[in-house]
Parts: structure tokens; sequence; C-alpha cells
């Protein structure tokens, strides 16, 4: 029997763990988040304008210990994943009175079969470090557009381009405002679980204050993938710098993405419409709404 939390994933792309983190971690997350921030320069900032910022977790070994927290990771195994491999993660930070972050997907392995069936091929663990509303930029998906076509994605172009980035023009589709779109504001501590395939974006923030997220990219069943696209995963690792201390080093690595096999890696295949495994996604489909 699946946990409702997983009926969720498969169904709408998304689920919610509350109160994943205590306060101590996230004053602890917050305060070196706003050390990496405030280090940041301002032509860098210009440049993401949309996401505010997209600065490596690998900037320092603090978040070695929220990769591996075992609280979260109970979470991930009760969605069924209790082998999940990581390869990065990001600060990504909207500044006050800063726009709309653009509808987008982060998945990217679209020429394969594999990216159409009805499992998530890669997760985002998003941790906000501050309690979300509209009015300082919470979250926005299109629920079941992870493995359904959405009329947006034929108006979509590339994800994270500079023309978006930059919200250079937010008259186009990318920043509009969809019929079906859906609200997912959260409390500091908790965990929002997404497959990397659904379409999501964020409000702008209205507000003085920062309002700052951790995403960590996960797989959950890595070697279950395609070999092309393990190696695509394993290709995207961010790896330690020498002047972390060891036990971070090894906590990291022990969940890091590896793969040895002769395929090349896919390289940054965009959407395409593909054959959704219908059958399999109509347990998930016909599950009730939370």
């Amino acid at each position: 029997m699946q946990s409702l939390e997983r009926e969720q994933l498969l169904q709408d792309g998304y689920c919610k763990f509350e109160g994943i983190l205590s306060p101590g971690t996230v004053t602890a997350l917050r305060a070196a988040s706003d050390r990496l921030l405030d280090a940041l320069p301002r032509e860098q900032a210009e440049k993401l304008r949309a996401q505010g910022s997209l600065l490596p977790t690998t900037g320092d070994p603090l978040f070695a210990d929220l990769i591996a927290d075992p609280t979260a990771l109970q979470a991930l195994a009760l969605l069924g994943f209790r082998r999940p491999t990581f390869s990065d993660g990001y600060v990504i930070s909207k500044p006050g009175h800063s726009p709309r972050l653009f509808w987008h997907y982060d998945w990217f392995a679209w020429e394969d079969p594999y990216s159409f069936g009805p499992q998530p091929p890669q997760l985002f663990a998003m941790y906000y470090l501050s309690d979300t509303s509209r009015e300082n930029g919470c979250l926005r998906v299109i629920p079941g557009s992870h493995v359904h076509h959405n009329p947006l994605h034929d108006v979509l172009r590339e994800p994270h381009s500079a023309i978006l980035s930059q919200a250079r023009d937010m008259s186009i589709p990318e920043f509009s405002t969809r019929p079906d779109e859906v609200d997912v504001p959260v409390r500091a501590g908790d965990l929002l679980v997404g497959d990397a395939r659904l379409l999501h974006a964020a409000h702008a923030n209205e507000t003085d204050e920062r309002r700052t997220l951790i995403t960590l990219w996960y797989q959950p069943e890595l070697r279950a993938m395609p070999e092309p696209i393990q190696a695509q995963m394993a290709a995207k690792v961010q790896h330690t710098p020498a002047w972390w201390p060891q036990e971070a080093r090894d906590k990291y690595s022990a969940l890091l993405a590896t793969y040895h096999g002769p395929a090349e890696p896919y390289g940054r295949q965009l959407y395409r419409q593909g054959p959704i495994n219908e059958a399999s996604c109509v347990s998930a489909r016909s599950s009730p709404k939370r």
C-alpha cells in the first residue's frame, strides 16, 4: 500500500512533508546561505534577476548535513525510494522586490522513452528558509504536467536562457498566469519534493526581505535508468572542494551519482511530446486529490 505522499507525487508531480528541519537547523542554514549571498557579485545577480541566485551548495560544508539528512532520506523512502543518489544542489534566493520566476521544467533527456514513464526520473527537494506566500514568491506549479502534455509546453523556450533569467520581457508566456496553476506556500523547515519534469515557477517577491530556498537534486533509482541518462546524471555531479572537512566530504560523497560504463551522456535535450505510459498512470490519476 503506497503512502498518500507517493500518490500525490505520482498524480500531481509534487508533495510536501511538514517540519522536516528543526528551527535551529533552519537558522544555521539561513546564516550559511546569507554568507554566500552577501558575497555574490552584483553583475552576477543582474544576470539572474528571475531566479535571484544559483549558488552551488558546495560553497559550505554545512550543506552536507542537509543532503544526507536522515529525516529527509526517510521521507524519500516513504515515497518508495530507499537508495537515492544525489548530483547537485543550489542556494536560490529571490531578493526583495524581484520579478516572477519563469515557467520551466528541469529534465533534459526528453529523447529517451524512459522520460515518459510514471516514475519520476529525478526529484527536487526544496527547503525554504522562511515561510512563503504569494507576496514573497512562493512556488507555483501545474499539477500533472510532469506526465501530461500541457498547452504551455508548446510555447516554452529553453529553460534558464538569458532572456528568461534576466526577466527582459515579462509579457512572454513563461511569465504568465496560467488557468491551471496552483500556489504551494510552505513554512520554514518543510520539505517540498517534486518531479523534475513538473512545470513550475514562482511569484514575484514583493517584500523587503530575501526569500531563500535550497534545492537539492536526487535520482530515485539511478541504476534503473538507461545508461546514457545514468551518464548524464553523473556528469552534472558537483564535487566537494579540497578545503571541506573530511567528515563532510565522506558524508556527501557517499550519496553521489556515479557511472563508469561506456555510454556517452545525453546532451541538453529540450521537451518534446511523447508516449506517456497511460496504463501505468491510471491508479495515480484516479486517486483523490488532497
